[in-house]
């Protein structure tokens, strides 16, 4: 069996799940609320205050469901407790970032300023020295995918470094040119 899928998803205090005939589930927490549909071949028991997923068979396509379905569930329930958080860095002379309003305001070292609205349950957050951004969210997917939509509006150059990169994130330096003597 699946090592990931058979471990039980725990649901700590303060977090409700409600799984539909169709294998639609609904995780509500403090953060907030989460909904996906499954697959309808994978099931879902309480045990104790655990949720098990299940699968019918030993077939490939099942066995890869499984380990999947449990991680997205884990995912949801994590995200309404706690919730996710994606820090980026901004390397370079002059890259700085705003916060108006919702939207985040970036100079990148471009003739004009980058404005990235945040879509519904993502929060922007910036240091007060500008070069840090913080997304914050409940479903860690869609803060991925925000944090990697703002990373490629200028991802790291490979001979200075400058550009939007993830916190911890290490940047491989190429050599410059060398001199003939």
């Amino acid at each position: 069996m699946s090592r990931i899928g058979r471990k039980p998803v725990a649901v700590p205090n303060g977090v409700t799940i409600e799984i539909e005939s169709n294998n639609k589930v609904t995780v509500n927490g403090p953060k907030g609320a989460l909904s996906r549909a499954f697959s309808p071949d994978m099931t879902f028991q309480t045990e104790d205050g655990n949720i098990v997923v299940g699968r019918p068979t030993d077939q490939r396509h099942h066995r890869a469901l499984h380990g999947l379905t449990r991680a997205l569930l884990q995912n949801m329930v994590t995200g309404v407790s706690s919730g996710y958080t994606k820090d980026m860095e901004l390397v370079g002379v002059g890259y700085r970032a705003i916060i108006q309003g919702k939207s985040l305001e970036l100079s990148l070292g471009y003739s004009h300023p980058i404005v990235v609205p945040p879509p519904d349950s993502i929060t922007f957050e910036v240091d007060k020295t500008g070069r840090m951004i913080i997304v914050r969210g409940i479903d860690k997917e869609l803060v991925g995918e925000v944090a990697a939509k703002i990373r490629a509006l200028r991802p790291p150059e490979p001979y200075k470094g400058k550009g939007i990169r993830y916190k911890g994130e290490l940047v491989r330096l190429k050599a410059g040119k060398s001199s003939k003597k």
